[in-house]
């Protein structure tokens, strides 16, 4: 299934796309596309069969489409995971994966705004495969078993402000700006995705081609990220594992690096997982709520 969330930001609803490509909505199947829905293989049925059904409501498709799984509990990220990548920045090939977090706030929908940060001379793109939880993982022992805890793949970019890496300890200052991470349009159940280490991932900007590669090219496979994942933290229906991104991003090309600037337009494919596009503004409105 291609299961999305349509509806203005903070109130979307839960919908599917039917075999003609139409959009149906889910709300009197399922509250949500979260974790409660992904890690319960009843529920799942239920909206499968509701869909083949063909009597659920159809959606306007000019609707906006915002991010195809409620705000994760925990995101992942991997860095230096592709060879290519490596090479290109010259890093080392890491003996064990690199992991760090970025906050739920950074997840966006695939068609929303990239909010640069004030001051921004260095965000860059990173095309990636992310990978969504559906059923938890502690101390798991092997990658097949990890592997069939995936509740499903979407189309992501791991946007990264440079200067707030460059010279600090942990990567956290440049990975967790709001909107930092578009994701969509489509969450793609395990099913539809035949092989997770043979999708080819590719991001343009302006029209000009900075990435391109595939996931055959990771370090480690989906299924042996989960696994070392799980030995450092519990994995849990809804989480968002943001795999790695292959060569190509600004930081490794020659002067005058070609990071993202207000206006830039940015699309973003992993095969199968649909294409997002998103705009580059240095436009960022305050947000005070209570008191």
């Amino acid at each position: 299934m291609k299961l999305l969330r349509v509806g203005a930001r903070g109130a979307e609803r839960p919908v599917a796309i039917d075999d003609e490509g139409a959009l149906r909505d889910l709300s009197s199947v399922t509250a949500d596309i979260d974790g409660r829905l992904l890690g319960d293989p009843a529920a799942l049925s239920a909206v499968r069969s509701a869909l083949a059904a063909g009597t659920l409501p159809e959606v306007d498709p000019a609707a906006r489409v915002g991010a195809p799984i409620a705000r994760p509990g925990k995101v992942i990220g991997i860095g230096l995971n592709y060879t290519d990548h490596a090479a290109a920045i010259g890093a080392a090939i890491p003996e064990r994966p690199v992991v760090f977090l970025k906050p739920g706030t950074t997840v966006s929908g695939p068609y929303d705004a990239i909010e640069l940060p004030p001051g921004s001379r260095a965000t860059d793109h990173e095309v990636e495969l992310g990978v969504v939880i559906g059923r938890a993982l502690r101390d798991c022992p092997d990658a097949a078993t990890a592997l069939g805890a995936v509740g499903g793949y979407v189309t992501a970019n791991d946007v990264t402000e440079r200067n707030g890496i460059a010279g600090e300890p942990t990567w956290v200052k440049g990975k967790s700006f709001d909107t930092f991470t578009p994701i969509g349009p489509w969450l793609v159940t395990p099913d539809e995705v035949a092989e997770p280490q043979a999708l080819s991932l590719q991001l343009w900007v302006n029209g000009q081609q900075r990435q391109a590669g595939t996931t055959g090219n990771m370090v480690a496979g989906v299924g042996e990220l989960l696994r070392y994942l799980s030995t450092l933290m519990t994995l849990e229906p809804g989480d968002l594992v943001l795999t790695g991104t292959p060569g190509g991003v600004a930081v490794s090309r020659p002067e005058p690096k070609p990071y993202l600037r207000d206006g830039d337009v940015v699309v973003v494919e992993v095969a199968g997982l649909g294409r997002q596009q998103t705009l580059a503004t240095g436009v960022r409105g305050a947000v005070v709520t209570g008191g």
